[in-house]
Order: structure tokens, then sequence, then C-alpha cells
């Protein structure tokens, strides 16, 4: 679904935990498309418990605990 979302190009995908459940060579094509989206001027919103996949994908990225932001990285 997610090849199927991106190629009717849109201009935001909000994912939640898109590689959850995904073994690492799924994991390693997911980060691919969604780098190429955003390369290609996409904007991401995705959540993520683990820092490596946000961190590949996204280019500003918001932790948040509790409901609150807690941190901002560019």
């Amino acid at each position: 679904r997610l090849a199927q979302a991106v190629m009717e190009k849109p201009q935001i995908l909000i994912l939640d935990e898109p590689m959850n459940g995904l073994d690492k060579k799924s994991v390693m094509n997911v980060e691919s498309i969604l780098k190429q989206f955003v390369e290609n001027g996409g904007t991401l919103l995705m959540t993520s418990h683990i820092d490596q996949q946000i961190m590949e994908c996204c280019n500003i990225i918001y932790e948040m605990d509790d409901h609150i932001i807690v941190r901002k990285m560019n």
C-alpha cells in the first residue's frame, strides 16, 4: 500500500509506525522509498519508536514524551 500511496504523488504522507513488523531487508526498502519521497519535495509525518528509522527518513525530528514535545532535532 505504501508504494501505491507514493505512486499517487501526494504532497504529504502521514504514517504511523510504517516499518513495524518488517524484516531488515523490507525496512531498508521502505526507508529508501521514504527518503526518495522526501528528496522529491514530499512532506513526511511519521511516528516510530526506533530513532534510526526516523533519522534515516526525516529532516526535522520532534521527540515527544507524555504528549509533550521535549526535543527538536534537525
